[in-house]
């Protein structure tokens, strides 16, 4: 177990479940948008909801494609609230 972490493996289910909202702005139509199966809206911000498993590579994704990242949330469940 040289180099890896003691947590490697110890995901609970809440953790591995998580997801956050991406909020990001500057998204626009280009060649690499232009790979997409979907044409990129250039208005505004637009808002993601990533799986925390995935945030690194989105990340990376929206980096390449000259977003701005606005915020970041956890997206949090109406009835967790409420309990």
């Amino acid at each position: 177990m040289l180099g890896q972490s003691a947590l490697v493996g110890a995901r609970s289910g809440a953790v591995a479940n998580r997801v956050f909202i991406y909020e990001v702005e500057g998204l626009h139509q280009s060649d690499q948008t232009d790979l997409n199966r979907y044409p990129v809206r250039q208005s505004g911000t637009v808002q993601f909801k990533v799986p925390y498993a995935r945030m690194n590579e989105e990340l990376r994704r929206l980096n390449r494609l000259g977003a701005r990242i606005v915020s970041i949330k956890p997206l949090t469940d109406d009835a967790d609230a409420d309990a």
